[in-house]
């Protein structure tokens, strides 16, 4: 465990900002909570009365408390619709040594590339929230995989009810993780509908996809609706599903905490906690506490590393402008490919609307 305490300020209490800043509270020997900022302040003066903070660490302006608390962290838990690259501007202009934002990291892959080359230019580390790799069930999966257990990879499949942003950006970085983070060299991909580029995490109705790997692993995705279900359909945010084949065997689980396979030539499974039990107080403590091992050398890598989060920004990306010139995307994507796809979508897409049941 990390011997330093680092100060850290905290923008954003709603739902998801609220569980990363009570661990961040709760984790108090690693971390020293000196600025929150919540643009509602009827909420701030709320969530500080909870916790028993002293008032003086309430901020409705980010820029104040940056300038006021010379943070070393700087975690910011937004909408994808305000600006994360105007937020890692204001992390390298305060000096801060590290960022904490959740997915998707970005909105289009031009912010994305913004946030790594600020991030890199100025030495700032970075996590992304893909915290659900710390389920049970998915620590389960990398447990039989890092054991050879299931031998050589061969295929990763990944699916999801939800949709791309939503839930399609965790299980693109799940596959990469499992691969140990191994770098796409291509993808081809297919999609369809434009009803969901409206929503807060724009992506289109359905994507599909396939992805080669540069140590020959192939993966197969796909997130949306039209996605296999192995769920009732109340279900829908956990009814998604990891599988790894091996040359040996093979070993699959879902975020409601179901895990099984072939493993050493025999079944196997189990039921770990679901989801929701799992969030309330076991996924963000170990990602911050490993972020703190990372950022004191204890660690040489964090499994939520922002550049990790890119690559997988870039694949998934990369599967859609396929999709739309109808061609094979070789990885990584340049300059020249910094065009806004989901604007692009949303002109181009023909309404797609879902097949009825």
């Amino acid at each position: 465990m990390s011997k330093q305490r680092y100060r850290v300020a905290h923008l954003g209490l709603g739902g998801r900002g609220t569980v990363h800043a009570n661990t961040l509270i709760e984790l108090a020997e690693l971390y020293e909570v000196v600025g929150l900022c919540e643009l509602r302040e009827e909420r701030l003066r709320e969530f500080c009365r909870e916790k028993k903070l002293d008032t003086s660490v309430c901020y409705t302006d980010v820029e104040k408390m940056l300038a006021a608390t010379n943070p070393d962290i700087f975690c910011f838990i937004t909408q994808p619709s305000t600006p994360r690259l105007h937020f890692t501007e204001l992390a390298a202009k305060h000096a801060v040594k590290a960022i904490a934002l959740e997915k998707p990291m970005a909105t289009s892959l031009a912010e994305a590339n913004g946030i790594v080359h600020l991030c890199r230019e100025n030495g700032i580390k970075g996590v992304v929230s893909h915290q659900q790799k710390y389920l049970t069930s998915l620590q389960k999966i990398k447990e039989v995989v890092d054991s050879g257990a299931i031998g050589e990879i061969q295929l990763i499949t990944a699916s999801c009810q939800a949709w791309l942003a939503q839930l399609g950006t965790h299980f693109v970085d799940y596959v990469l993780w499992v691969n140990g983070f191994e770098r796409a060299e291509w993808v081809v991909g297919h999609v369809h509908g434009r009803e969901l580029l409206s929503d807060s995490h724009a992506s289109p109705n359905y994507v599909m996809g396939q992805i080669g790997f540069a140590n020959g692993v192939r993966a197969v995705v796909e997130f949306g609706k039209l996605s296999a279900p192995h769920m009732a359909g109340e279900k829908f945010w956990v009814d998604n599903r990891l599988t790894v084949y091996g040359s040996l065997g093979h070993v699959w689980g879902e975020t409601d905490g179901r895990w099984g396979g072939c493993i050493k030539g025999a079944e196997a499974g189990g039921q770990g906690d679901d989801w929701a039990t799992q969030e309330r107080s076991r996924l963000q403590p170990p990602y911050f506490a490993e972020f703190a091992d990372w950022l004191d050398g204890s660690i040489g890598d964090h499994p939520c590393n922002l550049e990790h989060a890119y690559h997988g920004y870039m694949i998934m990306q990369a599967l859609c402008i396929s999709a739309m010139d109808n061609v094979r995307v070789d990885l990584p994507l340049d300059n020249g490919n910094m065009v806004d796809i989901f604007d692009r979508m949303r002109r181009e897409l023909p309404e797609c609307p879902e097949r009825a049941e």
